[in-house]
């Protein structure tokens, strides 16, 4: 079974480097379409109906319920993490277009924080009277690699900004770490296979109407992303800088897709697919992207 690690060591980089080079003439949405497009998708997380979810939740075995948790308490986490982590990149804009578009996101992460914490609050039934309470009881079921990344890497980033929002460099590495691999790999490979998961099963209806606005919300997020990285990929030293950046991170990324108490390279099944199958649609999410930026798959050390 190979990991996204491995797979991206699989694949001669400069076949990919040569075929993304030809996405650096792509047109993409440019911040004022996604901030246009952000008005026309609105949704409010407490007007989802949850009424069918309480049951078809305690109809579930143990097994399913725990699994079910350590994926939804990422997202929950996460969620919270990015609202509280976000502002650097919201003071790092150049101009009005993409500052508008930039809070359009933040709102976004507070949102989809709410909607988590009100169906941990109303399904499993995670008691507690304030959202922290609730998150503390999440946070038992992350990883070590999950509170790296986000404890850590995602911190620093964003106090970097905060401390000199004109430094493109810092911009470029944030934007990388949360745009392309946290919400373009992460994120959207979560999403595919829980929601697949659920319709599969017809359960939890609530919970899946909420999580597919949620991933259309992302899916606009990374497109800013796409779009930003493939501005300042023009310029080979940005360039270089994003294949470093995705070097750097992606041994910790994997490592936040495998399940607690298994190790980056073993097998396992996730949502009744296997590993094999989520590493691979994960690294096609990740290379499709890339070709758009124009920036080919770091080298292997």
């Amino acid at each position: 079974m190979a990991t996204l690690l491995e797979l991206t060591h699989q694949v001669d980089p400069g076949t990919v480097a040569d075929e993304g080079k030809l996405g650096r003439d792509i047109q993409l949405m440019s911040p004022q379409q996604l901030y246009e497009l952000w008005e026309r998708q609105q949704w409010a997380s407490q007007e989802i109906d949850l009424s069918q979810d309480p049951e078809d939740w305690a109809a579930l075995d143990e097994a399913d319920r725990e699994e079910c948790l350590w994926g939804l308490s990422s997202f929950f986490v996460g969620e919270e993490r990015v609202a509280t982590e976000f502002s650097g990149l919201v003071m790092a804009y150049e101009d009005e277009q993409e500052e508008a578009f930039l809070t359009t996101q933040q709102v976004d992460e507070a949102r989809h924080m709410q909607f988590f914490d009100r169906w941990y609050r109303e399904v499993p039934g995670y008691g507690d009277t304030s959202i922290s309470g609730r998150l503390e009881l999440a946070r038992r079921d992350v990883s070590d690699a999950f509170i790296e990344l986000f404890d850590g890497v995602l911190v620093d980033a964003g106090k970097r900004l905060i401390a000199d929002p004109q430094n493109i460099d810092a911009k470029v590495d944030y934007i990388v770490m949360y745009h392309l691999l946290i919400e373009g790999v992460l994120a959207l490979t979560g999403q595919h296979f829980m929601t697949k998961f659920f319709e599969t099963r017809g359960i939890l209806p609530g919970f899946v109407e909420g999580f597919t606005n949620i991933s259309r919300d992302e899916h606009r997020h990374v497109a800013y992303g796409t779009w930003f990285l493939q501005q300042k990929a023009r310029e080979e030293r940005f360039a270089t800088r994003i294949q470093d950046r995705i070097a750097e991170l992606l041994p910790v990324t994997a490592g936040v897709l495998v399940p607690k108490g298994k190790s980056l390279g073993d097998e396992y099944t996730f949502m009744g697919y296997s590993s094999q199958e989520q590493n691979e649609w994960a690294f096609a999410a990740l290379t499709r992207r890339l070709k758009v930026i124009g920036v080919g798959l770091p080298v292997p050390a």
